[in-house]
């Protein structure tokens, strides 16, 4: 299997689910997955890959290296410190966004012990009387008669 990237959110994973990470990919793939597995690592993917973008960019390194007292002012631009900002901004609303929707999953959905016992649910039984004027017709009552030949 390929190297799976970490996000910030691996550890809850493992602790729910019982497994690492990438063992959790493995088991994810045959018939038997749960659908909140599938879910929550398809979450955890774009949460991993969201997570290496913004360190990676290193919007931050630009945005200090502009901002340097060194550097000549007249370089300095306006709109690339709004841009870079703009996207860091994206990026960590992306992040949030998310970490909650995997963290609500997370807290939501069944423990493994549950998912695996059928629900039981009361059977309601309703019991009622019709008045006499309600009474079923005779089964004859309106039928259409047979053709003679």
């Amino acid at each position: 299997m390929s190297q799976v990237k970490t996000s910030t959110m691996d550890g809850d994973l493992q602790k729910v689910f019982g497994n690492p990470v990438p063992e959790l990919y493995e088991a994810a793939v045959g018939h038997d997955a749960s659908p909140a597995l599938a879910r929550a690592l398809e979450l955890r993917s774009f949460l991993a890959l969201t997570e290496e973008q913004v360190a990676r960019v290193r919007v931050r390194d630009r945005v200090h290296a502009d901002m340097d007292p060194d550097r000549d002012m007249g370089e300095l631009s306006t709109d690339k410190l709004r841009f870079d900002a703009q996207w860091l901004e994206a990026a960590l609303d992306a992040r949030a966004g998310y970490r909650a929707a995997l963290g609500e999953l997370l807290r939501t959905m069944p423990s493994p012990d549950q998912a695996a016992r059928p629900v039981r649910t009361a059977q309601i039984r309703a019991t009622a009387t019709l008045p006499p004027s309600a009474a079923p017709a005779p089964q004859r009552a309106g039928a259409a008669r047979a053709r003679r030949p």
